[in-house]
């Protein structure tokens, strides 16, 4: 029997799961690393603290095995999108702290560009959005801030990867720096269209091109490695890399254009299957690269939902509300509604449909009769709320029937998030009973590029299990909370001011 072993790098923590050959998670082991918040809108990690729980988890799965490490053929890798690292070569030192995509130190070089009328420029290129959200903000923030590492990066001293990248080359001992298709193209230094990266674009951000990685397609080999080089007897290849969201789509096996899935995480990210021509929205909806295989591109519609899961870590750790999220979910349940109650969970701003970074967070519709209860049962709610914003976005892009929603992720241990996410949408959900999609579908590529399935259709035949949820509530009343909601959040895209002004950029 052939076992897989997956690495699976998220905002929160970094997990290793072993598989086997028809997607069965056998084992798994996570650790959580530190969010460091420099100041109000920055996120960031300790990206050594993340090698070290990298080979922290591996290890611990590979130990458990015993004599069937034998049977272990590969490392995946998946990883949290957008995130940029900035390294040095040859030992892989990080030369600065992880910035996250959350953070939102970017916010006024977008908006530069946007002033100099870019936006349409960057979408056609990038399918993306000018918006911090994205990696090239935050680098031409450390190029600006930092000279000792724009010097550095510009003579080749210093590497730019995003996480799969810093990973890749800290398991191969810096013989690959190669990253794949998925996460370059979430930069907005990548062209989607002619799958490479965009000289106009990196001077645009003032990146030097010889500071970035070799982009491989998805299912490629990534090198091989030792882990840390003590504690596996024989090099394992490195095989199947994906950014989290489309991995994730990839395991729900939304091959077919129509097909679509949501992952509830930190963030969220709705996928929409298009096909291999790419096709660009004027309304705000992003253009993917779903995954690449044999040179040919499949493309996907996306609304991104910045805060999603994490308004329920804010409850907990910020507010104290409860001990943890099984607590809050019992908060929620303890009152028949929200009582009038909204939480706009805009901590970094919100994505689709109103990509509006300047937005901050609020609760709305407080009276003397709300309590903790409440306040819970609005943060399940709002995020449930997004997910039809977003997906009534897509769908009027997308001009394919939308099915039912596949859904993944750790909040779909609730039941109470699926049923609501159900009844807003007015769609089936079929959420996956196995959460780690992510780490699942780089597996499945992995095994594409290994050879143990000639095709991406073969891979539709493997099997799965999913718990089905269908709409329920009546029409006025979703059409009464939606209101509710719709008015809350008017209360956070009121109009402020720029914080400051910067240099001219292009």
């Amino acid at each position: 029997m052939s076992l897989f072993l997956a690495l699976d790098q998220s905002t929160s923590a970094t997990k290793a799961l072993l598989f086997d050959a028809e997607g069965r998670a056998l084992d798994r082991e996570s650790r959580e690393h530190a969010q460091h918040y420099p100041q109000p809108g920055w996120v960031e990690h300790d990206a050594e603290e993340i090698w070290l729980n990298t080979l922290r988890v591996l290890r611990a799965v590979w130990e458990r095995q015993g004599a069937r490490t034998a049977e272990i053929v590969s490392l995946s890798i998946t990883n949290q999108r957008e995130t940029i690292v900035v390294f040095e070569r040859g030992s892989g030192r990080p030369l600065h702290r992880a910035i996250v995509w959350q953070c939102r130190r970017g916010d006024e070089y977008c908006a530069a560009h946007a002033a100099a009328g870019r936006n349409a420029f960057v979408h056609g290129r990038t399918g993306l959005k000018l918006d911090a959200y994205f990696s090239a903000s935050k680098l031409q923030w450390l190029v600006r801030h930092r000279p000792d590492l724009a010097t550095l990066l510009a003579d080749g001293s210093a590497l730019i990867g995003t996480v799969d990248t810093y990973l890749i080359y800290r398991l191969t001992q810096g013989r690959v720096f190669a990253c794949d298709s998925t996460n370059a193209s979430r930069t907005l230094l990548y062209d989607i269209v002619r799958m490479a990266w965009d000289d106009d674009l990196c001077a645009l951000w003032d990146v030097p091109r010889c500071a970035l990685p070799e982009v491989r397609e998805s299912a490629a080999r990534f090198g091989e490695t030792t882990l840390d080089g003590t504690w596996a007897e024989r090099p394992l290849p490195i095989c199947g890399v994906m950014g989290d969201s489309q991995a994730s789509l990839f395991a729900q096996r939304c091959f077919r254009p129509g097909a679509a899935k949501v992952t509830f995480g930190t963030g969220s990210s709705l996928l929409l299957t298009i096909g291999a021509e790419p096709r660009f929205s004027a309304h705000g909806v992003l253009t993917a690269l779903a995954w690449v295989h044999a040179g040919v591109p499949t493309y996907a519609f996306e609304g991104i939902i910045i805060s999603s899961a994490s308004t329920l870590t804010w409850l907990r750790d910020q507010l104290g509300l409860a001990r943890d999220v099984a607590e809050l979910e019992h908060l929620a349940r303890s009152v028949d509604d929200n009582g009038g109650v909204f939480l706009v969970p805009a901590f970094t701003g919100l994505g689709l449909p109103h990509w509006q970074p300047e937005a901050r967070a609020a609760i709305v519709g407080l009276s003397s009769h709300s309590h903790r209860g409440h306040v819970a049962r609005a943060a399940f709610e709002s995020i449930a709320f997004q997910v039809r914003d977003a997906l009534e976005a897509m769908r009027a892009e997308a001009g394919v029937p939308l099915g039912a929603l596949h859904a993944d992720g750790g909040p779909t241990a609730s039941a109470f998030l699926m049923q609501f996410t159900a009844d807003l949408t007015g769609t089936d959900l079929r959420v996956a009973t196995m959460p780690d999609c992510s780490a699942l579908g780089a597996v499945l590529a992995g095994q594409l590029g290994l050879g143990l399935y000639r095709t991406i259709p073969d891979l539709a035949a493997l099997p799965r299990t999913d718990a089905a949820y269908r709409p329920g509530l009546d029409r006025a009343t979703v059409s009464r909370l939606t209101a509710g909601w719709r008015h809350a959040v008017k209360q956070v895209l009121l109009p402020r001011p720029p914080s400051s002004s910067i240099a001219p950029l292009g």
